[in-house]
C-alpha cells in the first residue's frame, strides 16, 4: 500500500508542471495520467469500504478514546476466533509489603 500511495504522490507530482504548460501532453504524461486514473478506479472500491466503516465505527472509537485515560497499562489487543477483540490491563507491578499478612484462600 505504501508503494502504491509513493507511485500516485510521484505521478501527481509530475503532473503538476504538466499542467502549467500550454502544450500537449507528452506519451509519457499521458501513459502516468491513465495509469493513476486507472489506479484511482481500482482503489475506489477499498475506499468506499473504509469510508464505511468509519462511518459507523468512528463515533464508537471516539467514545473509546475518551474513556481510556492511559493506553500504556494494556496490552496489545488479542482476537479470539469468534472474531471478538480482547484488550487485556496489563498485570500491576508487585509491591514489597512486609507489614502485610499472606493471604490464604479456603
Amino acid at each position: 500500500m505504501k508503494r502504491v500511495m509513493g507511485m500516485f504522490t510521484a505521478g501527481v507530482l509530475m503532473l503538476g508542471p504538466v499542467a502549467a504548460e500550454d502544450a500537449p501532453p507528452s506519451v509519457m504524461e499521458r501513459g502516468v495520467q491513465q495509469f493513476l486514473e486507472g489506479l484511482l478506479l481500482d482503489m475506489e472500491p477499498a475506499f468506499d469500504s473504509m469510508r464505511g466503516f468509519i462511518e459507523q465505527m468512528g463515533p464508537a472509537l471516539a467514545d473509546l478514546m475518551h474513556e481510556v485515560q492511559d493506553w500504556s497499562v494494556y496490552e496489545a489487543p488479542e482476537i479470539l476466533p469468534n472474531g471478538d477483540i480482547i484488550i487485556r490491563r496489563k498485570p500491576e507491578p508487585a509491591q514489597d509489603q512486609p507489614d502485610a499478612p499472606p493471604q490464604i484462600e479456603l
